[in-house]
């Protein structure tokens, strides 16, 4: 298949890029040689989409595109390039994809657990409803936007992604230091939920939905298991073979990120229930086994 790829260099799209190496992919970044350099000269490179009619050359699309959510406080500025950097290229996709004559048969579009908003205690799902926040205007625009694409000739597929968890990146990497030097431990209570994927199960559900043609609509790419931020604090320092006693206030959290610490001290116990009905199997279903993995 010829699929077309954003968002191929960063932490997730690196790991796609490597999984789909028998395809002939077309990565779409603004940096061509720092594209070459990170996923190699062989495949070919987009700068832009701005110069395409359609994308009638084009049998599957993966967007995965977007400003990192906790890379700076949120400013208003911040929060702006939240939000363009995702709806304008999904925009432009969803655009493009409509004046094909013949349309990728598949676009598989990236959203975000944050899509429900703080949920408390109770497990949700996909058919769960959300709670009004800036995450989940972030989600729902950005969804919307890649639904626009549906069609008789082409399928949408949503993935609501959790926290991934891997080598080198990722919301792991912020966490480790801490927990190496032993000072890591619960935020608050500990009580909040963590819903969370191992990467490599999050490769592995985009191929599937990739190959599954009779697939679409919204999947939660989170594992079967979900669990608060107590236990992940504990699985993690086990993994590290270091003490997690020391607890971290959500005032001291709010002081130094403002608004984007409720990400941390809220969350969700997120369940993949249509991506289970739909006959994908997690290799990480545990904590546990997905963070030993990881560090080890």
């Amino acid at each position: 298949m010829r699929i077309l790829i954003t968002g191929a260099t960063g932490f997730v799209g690196k790991q796609l890029v490597k999984s789909l190496g028998e395809h002939q992919l077309i990565i779409l970044t603004r940096n061509v040689s720092n594209g070459k350099s990170l996923l190699g000269s062989h495949h070919q490179y987009w700068q832009t989409l701005a110069d395409k009619p359609d994308l009638n050359d084009i049998d599957a699309v993966i967007n995965l595109a977007g400003e990192p959510i906790v890379n700076k406080r949120w400013s208003n500025k911040q929060k702006k390039l939240i939000c363009d950097s995702r709806w304008d290229i999904t925009s432009a996709l969803t655009q493009l994809i409509r004046k094909s004559t013949n349309p990728p048969h598949t676009f598989i579009s990236a959203s975000a657990i944050g899509y429900y908003g703080r949920q408390g205690n109770t497990p949700i799902d996909e058919t769960s409803g959300f709670n009004a926040e800036f995450s989940h205007d972030i989600c729902q625009e950005w969804e919307n936007i890649a639904l626009q694409a549906q069609s008789q000739h082409t399928r949408v597929c949503i993935t609501r992604i959790g926290i991934v968890l891997g080598k080198n990146g990722g919301a792991l990497a912020k966490m480790l230091p801490p927990f190496k030097l032993g000072l890591g431990g619960p935020i608050g209570n500990g009580e909040q939920g963590m819903s969370w994927i191992h990467i490599d199960d999050l490769i592995r559900l985009l191929c599937y939905l990739l190959s599954n043609p009779n697939l679409q609509g919204i999947y939660n790419a989170t594992a079967p298991q979900p669990v608060s931020n107590a236990e992940f604090a504990k699985a993690l320092g086990s993994a590290l073979n270091r003490p997690t006693k020391i607890t971290t206030p959500p005032l001291a959290l709010r002081l130094a990120m403002g608004e984007m610490s409720e990400l941390l001290t809220t969350g969700q116990f997120v369940l993949p229930k249509r991506t289970l009905a739909a006959g994908f199997g997690f290799q990480y279903r545990d904590i546990n086994s997905a963070l030993q993995q990881v560090i080890n």
